[in-house]
């Protein structure tokens, strides 16, 4: 069986203002002993090792913070626990001014094959806004560095829709992104999370709140840009040259099994979903205790692994296929979910077709209203009968 592999760095050197994932600022003490940990917890699931992994993500957090022979530790841990696919996608988050020459060459004869770099803006005020820790000029060195290292499977991150930032501002961010000829590009429309500091400055009136209206623009203009330059829109927020699609998450939207590693990792596999503990601290004390990091798990029912199926598949351009769904559940997808295929259809927000289901363009900036109507109820029925 196939399977992705992803792996949890939670430390930063700052904490963005926007941010809400599981990472921390200030921890450098514990690099080593939460390294050593994910080697133990990875060694620890023998039962892998009939598993092949087509890819492994290093994600964060930023893992670019790790030192080389600690990327090393981690990545030897999991080639002795799973088997390995010679060509698999290996990818590493990193941000720009984390990153040198020599970092970088030692990254690619580790078999890491695929950068993904927070750029995230071209404009200095927002970088700083975010708190961010790096300029543009850093993002164009480290291209500039990971192309002469031999890295040609890379990736650009990019936020739109900040407070304040203009269309002029987005497009400039745009051009800019598109100078440095990046294979992959990851386009973001910032978002208010609870418990972040940019919550509480909007709270506080400090920073307006995001205008939906220009973000939305700003997406369908972007999409137009990138798609000149031979950068296809193949999901929500994810746009690639031919044949360089991030096949690490492509298995997450195509429902596929995978498992995670790590303080806070899930993962999902043999029908169940489970996840780590959170904090680095706790990881680390379970792992070298000889307990398990798992803070709990779920079975995924057959409606809710439908609807999931429904919702993931969705956010790609090519959809959900009425014989993939049919292959993998046993009944018709139109036999399932008329109803909510139909209601969709007539708000003009997916169009139903001979080979399956997709988002309209429309569906593209309404993908919540689209997803929400293919979970499970509480009762766990699934499917709108007429």
């Amino acid at each position: 069986m196939n399977v992705g592999v992803y792996i949890h760095v939670p430390f930063c050197r700052f904490k963005c203002t926007y941010c809400d994932f599981n990472a921390y600022a200030g921890m450098r003490s514990l690099y080593e002993p939460y390294t050593r940990a994910v080697a133990r917890e990875i060694s620890a699931r023998s039962t892998l090792q009939a598993l092949r992994s087509t890819t492994i993500y290093l994600g964060g957090g930023t893992p670019s913070l790790l030192p080389l022979p600690m990327q090393a530790e981690i990545l030897a841990a999991c080639r002795a626990s799973f088997d390995v696919s010679p060509d698999a996608e290996i990818s590493l988050e990193a941000n720009p001014g984390t990153l040198d020459a020599a970092y970088l060459e030692g990254l690619r004869a580790l078999g890491v094959n695929r950068l993904s770099l927070g750029a995230q803006s071209a404009y200095q005020a927002e970088l700083d806004f975010f708190k961010r820790g790096h300029s543009f000029a850093d993002a164009v060195e480290a291209v500039k560095l990971a192309r002469a290292a031999g890295f040609d499977n890379l990736s650009v991150d990019l936020i739109y829709g900040i407070p304040r930032q203009t269309m002029a501002m987005w497009q400039e961010t745009i051009e800019r992104a598109l100078e440095l000829a990046p294979n992959h590009v990851s386009m973001y429309c910032l978002t208010i999370e609870e418990h972040t500091t940019l919550a509480l400055w909007v709270r506080r009136g400090q920073v307006p709140p995001p205008d939906d209206d220009l973000a939305a623009d700003m997406a369908l203009w972007a999409d137009e840009r990138l798609a000149a330059e031979d950068l296809t829109r193949y999901e929500i927020s994810n746009w690639a040259k031919p044949g360089w699609q991030c096949r690490h998450n492509l298995i997450y939207w195509r429902n596929a099994p995978y498992f995670g590693l790590g303080a806070g990792a899930h993962s999902s596999f043999g029908g169940k979903r489970f996840w780590n503990v959170a904090h680095p601290r706790e990881y680390i004390r379970l792992i070298e205790a000889g307990q398990s990091a798992v803070a709990g798990s779920e079975d995924i029912r057959r409606a809710l692994e439908m609807g999931e199926t429904m919702m993931l598949g969705l956010r790609l351009t090519e959809g959900v296929s009425f014989a993939s769904f049919e292959t993998r559940f046993g009944v018709k997808m139109t036999d399932v979910y008329s109803g909510e295929l139909d209601e969709l259809g007539e708000q003009g927000l997916v169009v139903v077709d001979e080979a399956g289901v997709r988002l309209m363009r429309r569906g593209w900036l309404l993908g919540n209203r689209v997803f929400g109507a293919f979970l499970p109820d509480e009762s766990g029925c699934v499917g709108k009968r007429g």
